[in-house]
């Protein structure tokens, strides 16, 4: 790392023409002052990557650089030269924000494995910079690939709360893009540059999840071989995603709803009573109401996550956003394969646009993965579709923007499709359905008739 910069400030001219000249040998970047007043006009005025400051200087000491150089710019790092010996000395350069200290008489191989300490962490620190960035570009929400209304809303709701601290609760079905919207909303609020930490709650047990959520102390339970930091602490001035939250059990929802309260907690195990600033995001793909009716779920709890409610739709209720995904999903896939796909075909994207997609996005971005490497044309071919992609036309809406298809046909797909929603909603009750659509039970046996409709549900 050639480029490095160092700094030397030191009002001994001897000491400083020495290390000047140790790490000129080793290709550094090195800039000398003799006092701490004439190294600070260097910070404000150069690119420094590191500080070699003495500690006992006339004016302006070592401690005083310090902290002076970290309100000029808080990513140079300083390592303070120092004949102290006293611990309590060590310990204020350190609180002060050094990266480390070197005593004198100066170890050169000690010198040596400090910079390379230093150059390690600024790569480190460089890296994730660089990381924060592209996830923050990747989950934006003008990333979001759709052109439906219902999902424009979903986005214009939650860009709206993304700079709150107010607790947000998405629903929709598995596969719909819950955690897309949570990430989107972290990295569009205040505290992107702190941690998104995610929770899946379904996958882990009672004890677990308390675990995993609180933390616990050495000895709490059986296989707890040491203190834990659990996900709220881990999240302390960030977001915290709770993903699946109506499936915590509901003693955890107790001391989950404390948490969201007051901010407070504490370890499994431990006695301690622990303070975080956490927001909090949930989501979950069951009728959380129902759990309440049932005695599954905690009213009081539902109200603390449900501040702001955001709904997402599922993929059949925004078909048009279909040819979007599958493009999206196909510069993905080529990416990630080497392959060079150029499109789906029309016959292809009709199978599509007619299936009912009950794994929603996550399904349609399988098959399109699956399509991407198995395709031995530069095109998907229906033949690159699952078996069995030839889903029921009486589920159909078709594609508004094909327009190779007719007007008539369009309008029959989309009635078809909404009478068999409404029987299957209403368990195959014709009345109820009829009502439900909003037309006599009368014109309903009329439009099946028409439309060819076999009610085969057994009314329940």
């Amino acid at each position: 790392m050639a480029d490095f910069r160092i700094l030397l400030i030191d009002d001994e001219e001897a000491q400083i023409a020495s290390l000047k000249s140790f790490l000129k040998r080793r290709n550094y970047k090195v800039r000398t002052a003799l006092s701490g007043k004439e190294g600070l006009e260097i910070v404000r005025t150069e690119n420094i990557d590191l500080v070699f400051t003495d500690y006992r200087m006339p004016e302006i000491n070592g401690l005083e650089v310090i902290k002076e150089v970290k309100k000029i710019n808080p990513e140079i790092l300083i390592a303070v030269i120092t004949a102290f010996s006293a611990t309590e000395d060590a310990v204020e350069v350190m609180k002060a924000g050094a990266f480390d200290y070197l005593s004198k008489p100066i170890n050169l191989d000690e010198l040596e494995i400090l910079v390379n300490k230093a150059k390690e962490h600024t790569h480190l620190v460089s890296e994730n910079k660089l990381l924060r960035e592209q996830l923050e570009d990747k989950y934006k929400f003008n990333s979001i690939v759709t052109q439906n209304p219902k999902m424009e809303e979903v986005i214009n709701t939650a860009g709206r709360v993304a700079k709150s601290k107010a607790t947000v609760l998405i629903r929709g079905e598995s596969g719909t893009g819950k955690e897309l919207i949570a990430k989107a909303i972290h990295y569009s609020s205040n505290r992107k540059d702190k941690p998104l930490i995610t929770v899946n709650c379904a996958a882990l047990t009672e004890n677990l999840l308390e675990s995993e959520l609180f933390g616990h102390e050495k000895g709490s339970f059986t296989g707890a071989t040491s203190q834990r930091i659990g996900r709220f602490e881990q999240a302390d001035g960030g977001t915290l995603f709770l993903d699946e939250v109506g499936d915590i059990p509901l003693q955890t929802q107790i001391k989950l709803l404390r948490a969201l309260q007051f901010g407070e907690f504490e370890r499994v195990g431990g006695a301690q009573t622990l303070k975080v600033d956490v927001r909090v995001i949930t989501a979950t793909n069951r009728n959380l109401e129902e759990l309440i009716r049932k005695g599954l779920f905690r009213e009081d709890l539902f109200y603390r996550i449900n501040v702001v409610s955001i709904t997402i739709p599922p993929l059949r209720e925004r078909k048009s956003d279909i040819p979007l995904l599958i493009q999206h999903f196909i510069d993905k896939y080529n990416k990630e394969n080497a392959k060079e796909i150029s499109g789906i075909t029309k016959e292809a994207q009709n199978i599509l646009m007619r299936y009912h997609f009950p794994g929603n996005i996550r399904e349609l971005e399988n098959i399109i993965e699956r399509a991407v490497v198995l395709a031995r044309e530069n095109i998907i071919l229906t033949s690159d579709l699952p078996s069995g992609m030839n889903a029921d036309n009486s589920r159909t809406i078709l594609d508004p923007y094909n327009l190779s298809d007719s007007y008539s046909e369009k309008i029959a797909a989309f009635e078809r499709a909404m009478i068999k929603e409404a029987l299957e909603t209403k368990h195959g009750n014709q009345s109820q359905a009829a009502k439900l659509i909003g037309i006599s039970e009368r014109h309903l046996r009329s439009r099946m008739q028409k439309l060819n409709i076999i009610n085969h549900i057994k009314q329940g």
